[in-house]
């Protein structure tokens, strides 16, 4: 079992939250990617930012092309599944595919219920969660333990 705090920085952490698909949890985001890069690089830190514009000025191919790479190389997905996203759905069943550690959190909430596709998948870890610090637990007991 690895200790996430010892020579954490090389740890390569994909962050998935929703942009396009709503940006109410981005203050969420932020207080979760800031606690990641506790334990390494959080490749997708722009989904923490803010001021998060969602790139329309980038093509989508690009944009495509430059998440899966990222998906590729990292070694833990952690994300955020409170506001529905169809391009966090799609990553995560890509990462699935590449049998990645994935964690995903989810807030309670009595409006939504999360997808099957999530909660249902063997080879996602699903949670839910009430606020940061119980999120926080989670992580840092997922990257001890992947």
């Amino acid at each position: 079992m690895k200790d996430p705090m010892a020579g954490s920085s090389s740890l390569k952490i994909y962050f998935c939250g929703s942009i396009r698909g709503g940006r109410n949890d981005a203050q969420v985001y932020h207080d979760l990617i800031k606690y990641l890069k506790t334990f390494g690089t959080v490749l997708t830190e722009r989904i923490g930012h803010l001021d998060l514009v969602d790139e329309r000025e980038i093509p989508p191919c690009q944009i495509h092309d430059r998440d899966i790479t990222w998906l590729k190389s990292c070694d833990v997905i952690i994300a955020e599944v409170t506001t529905p996203s169809l391009g966090v759905g799609y990553e995560l069943g890509r990462a699935v595919e590449m049998g990645k550690p994935i964690l995903c959190l989810y807030r309670k909430n009595e409006d939504k219920i999360l997808s099957g596709m999530i909660s249902g998948s063997h080879g996602i870890v699903t949670v839910v969660y009430e606020g940061l610090d119980e999120a926080k637990r989670w992580i840092e007991s997922f990257i001890k333990n992947r």
